[in-house]
């Protein structure tokens, strides 16, 4: 993710996000933290069919400030570690939150083989050109050489149509066939799927600490540059959403015989 619009959106943004929650208080540390990469209701539905619990080691790769991680760490007691490209965002969720926090690249994550009990990576895939390679390693996180794995856990924003009329900077959206067969190659089959629009929407009260840390920044950044470009970004995917170009799919994966390597 080296794109200026991607570097605006997910590393400066980061930094104003942390910036005011710690101006607003550490109750709003979730709802911004989790901006754009899992409701309430889709965390616990991932969380719930990935089987983790109090103590469960979970691997969140492309984790952004560590909402997600930090939201199912409060409700499930699991372990969260965060592996993140953006130096900005590791430093965003390491004010943010006390999980451990790494700098790294999601296709080569600096773990051994099956450390996890669980992994996932939440609106990443899109963001990356070689979608096998992050497959993969996420596999190989919760995989065994004894062949009893664990499950991996995905956000995919799936295209619906053959050409978009806009293309978001840094966003390459695979559409269902080459989700499927990406996700082939890298030895993961799907168990559980579901819409994230067929799950409830957040909380008031969430929605409503979300837009109060919106306003703070615009308050802040609104006249930079970085601060336009972060928004047309964001903008740009959510109305790709909102007229059905492209769905939010929420899926969980086990490990299993890879094929279509060539």
């Amino acid at each position: 993710m080296a794109d200026d619009a991607m570097v605006e959106e997910f590393d400066t943004f980061a930094v104003w996000t942390a910036d005011a929650v710690a101006e607003l208080g550490p109750e709003f540390a979730l709802p911004a933290a989790c901006r754009g990469s899992g409701s309430p209701a889709a965390l616990d539905w991932l969380a719930s069919r990935l089987g983790i619990g109090r103590g469960s080691r979970l691997l969140d790769s492309g984790a952004g400030v560590g909402g997600p991680a930090a939201y199912t760490a409060s409700t499930r007691g699991v372990r969260p570690f965060l592996v993140e490209p953006m130096q900005g965002a590791c430093s965003a969720a390491a004010r943010l939150f006390s999980h451990p926090v790494v700098v790294g690249d999601g296709s080569a994550l600096p773990f051994l083989d099956g450390l996890f009990d669980a992994a996932w990576s939440l609106g990443v895939l899109c963001t990356v050109k070689d979608k096998t390679s992050h497959l993969t390693e996420l596999a190989r996180m919760v995989g065994s050489t004894a062949g009893a794995g664990g499950k991996v856990g995905l956000l995919v924003f799936v295209r619906t149509v053959d050409q978009l009329p806009e293309q978001p900077e840094g966003n390459e959206f695979p559409d269902r066939p080459e989700l499927e067969a990406e996700l082939r190659r890298a030895g993961l089959r799907v168990l559980e799927e579901t819409l994230v629009r067929e799950l409830p929407a957040p909380p008031h009260a969430w929605q409503q600490a979300v837009a109060e840390v919106d306003a703070v920044i615009e308050r802040d950044h609104g006249h930079q540059e970085g601060f336009r470009v972060a928004q047309q970004q964001s903008k740009q995917v959510g109305r790709l959403i909102s007229e059905g170009l492209v769905d939010a799919h929420l899926l969980v994966c086990c490990t299993g015989p890879a094929q279509d390597r060539d």
